[in-house]
């Protein structure tokens, strides 16, 4: 996979994205299922990977960074993402009672160096803030983040499911450019394309990243009445490119110039993900299957 730039203020990054949300207790989160993981994307040209301090059940990171302390890859050879912000309930955090955001500048600096310790790195190429809290200090969120991009522990901010609003709000505090937004889009959810999230991460010069691009594989494997509806047309438009329903759907998205984030651990649904980008969708091809999950 070639490497394109992430925004017009943003690293170059591959054009699919290998993200760590769905791992949890119910995966096998240990360094050698990890590092299988890591291994095929590098193979697939995938160099970028999506972690949060939440993963894995607060657990990824950490068995990220020793796999990456093997060094059977180079730090430089990949890109990092690590955010905070979002704060879940677990038995390894007693502390945490219920779901609930934080982006104080003091979460934010213990957020940042835990980051740093479990990943074995030295600097988080974007560290992304998950949801807006709104009952921050916004002015002090603002400023450690340009601090710590100043200090070169975090080379670049980016956000995580934030509205138009909010997006605009962060940017206004801050010295440096956001250099992406992480939102989630699908042929099953098209909320993003249709509330205006999408057009103005573009009015940005960023490129959307999206998360479960595959609606946790619902697209393949759902049984409600949309899903079964899209599928059909996946299935017809599909044949057309020789594609299977879920390279169909991932090449919907990056028509629309859209990074698709991986998170399955299923070895042929990460190949299905990547075989997507040889699937160019002609306009009315595009336009049948939003249709489909328009219910039109």
């Amino acid at each position: 996979m070639e490497k394109i730039y992430l925004s017009d203020a943003g690293p170059k990054v591959s054009p699919a994205i290998y993200g760590f949300w769905r791992w949890s207790t119910e995966v096998d989160n240990t360094a050698a299922t990890m590092e299988k993981i890591v291994n095929l994307c590098l193979e697939l040209g995938i160099n970028t990977f999506d972690h949060a301090d939440v993963y894995g059940s607060w657990k990824s990171e950490e068995v990220f960074g020793k796999v990456l302390a093997q060094k059977s890859f180079k730090r430089e050879d990949i890109v990092l993402f690590t955010k905070c912000g979002l704060n879940i309930p677990n038995p390894g955090n007693p502390d945490i009672r219920i779901k609930h955001y934080n982006t104080s500048k003091e979460h934010i600096l213990q957020s940042v160096d835990n980051s740093l310790r479990k990943l074995k790195t030295d600097y988080i190429d974007i560290f992304l803030l998950d949801h807006l809290d709104p009952i921050s200090n916004l002015e002090e969120t603002a400023l450690v983040l340009d601090q710590l991009r100043s200090s070169g522990k975090i080379k670049n901010i980016g956000v995580a499911n934030f509205t138009v609003f909010q997006h605009q709000l962060l940017a206004s505090y801050l010295r440096t450019p956001i250099v992406t937004n992480h939102i989630e889009l699908n042929l099953l959810n098209t909320v993003a394309l249709d509330n205006g999230q999408l057009d103005y991460i573009k009015q940005k010069y960023m490129r959307p990243l999206v998360s479960a691009p595959l609606a946790g594989g619902r697209i393949e494997t759902g049984t409600d009445k949309l899903a079964i509806r899209v599928q059909q047309k996946l299935e017809d438009i599909g044949k057309k490119y020789g594609a299977n329903v879920e390279s169909t759907a991932v090449a919907w998205l990056i028509k629309l110039g859209a990074l698709p984030i991986i998170g399955t651990t299923n070895e042929q649904r990460i190949r299905n993900i990547v075989n997507a980008f040889s699937v160019d969708l002609d306009r009315q091809d595009w336009y049948e299957l939003y249709a489909a999950s328009k219910g039109e």
